[in-house]
Order: structure tokens, then C-alpha cells, then sequence
């Protein structure tokens, strides 16, 4: 059973730390308990299966080619998605929870996907 001083501790820390680290700590605590790769720890080049959720998603304008792009957050770090041909996907969104896999890139010194297979998830 907990102390009644461990909780407190918890309690303050809770009101206190900046809500986006707590929204991270979740967020990696999630992704670790599905048995995902943390963004961290993937390297380019190779074929990962990730946890995390869609912090924004833009769409290219009409006159360019069609592309989505994502930035995918697990708490950990994060990773661009990019869906060619596509102007718009139904439930990529904002702050949807999903898991993706596919194989690690580099553009322009960032990690990206490519066309990465996705899975819409309740945040858990």
C-alpha cells in the first residue's frame, strides 16, 4: 500500500509539471505497453510497427501533387508520415491514436514514413 507521503508527492507533482511532459510520460507508457517501437530508438532504413498519436496533419493545395503529411508523437519523439496521392484520409486528424508500420526514411535530416499502413486506435 502506498504512503500517504508517496501520494502527496504524486499529487503535487501532478498539479505542478507541465501538462505536455505528462502528456508524453502517457503517451510512452502506452506505446512501451503495446509492444511498439519508441520513435527514439528507430534508426533509417528500417521496418517498425509504432504507437503514438497525430499532433498535426496538412494537406498540399489543389495546384500541387496530392500528399498528407502527419507528425506521429509516441512520447518519446516524433516522425513525419506522408501519404503520396492523397488530398485528404478519413480519420487522420489531430490528436487521433493509431498505430503505424512501415519502413524509416530521412528527408531533409528528420525521420519520415512513406505510405505507411495505419490502424485507428482508442487511446488506451
Amino acid at each position: 500500500m502506498a504512503s500517504p507521503a508517496g501520494y502527496l508527492r504524486r499529487l503535487t507533482r501532478r498539479l505542478t509539471e507541465d501538462i505536455e511532459e505528462l502528456d508524453a510520460e502517457e503517451m510512452a507508457e502506452s506505446s512501451h505497453s503495446t509492444g511498439a517501437l519508441p520513435v527514439v530508438e528507430c534508426a533509417r532504413g528500417q521496418e517498425v510497427t509504432m504507437y503514438g498519436r497525430l499532433r498535426s496533419v496538412e494537406s498540399c493545395s489543389r495546384a500541387a501533387a496530392a500528399v498528407v503529411e502527419a507528425e506521429f508523437f509516441d512520447g518519446t519523439d516524433s516522425i513525419q508520415l506522408v501519404w503520396i496521392g492523397r488530398r485528404r484520409i478519413p480519420g487522420i486528424e489531430p490528436g487521433r491514436t493509431l498505430t503505424v508500420r512501415g519502413r524509416v526514411g530521412e528527408r531533409g535530416g528528420r525521420k519520415v514514413i512513406y505510405n505507411p499502413y495505419y490502424e485507428l486506435r482508442e487511446p488506451a
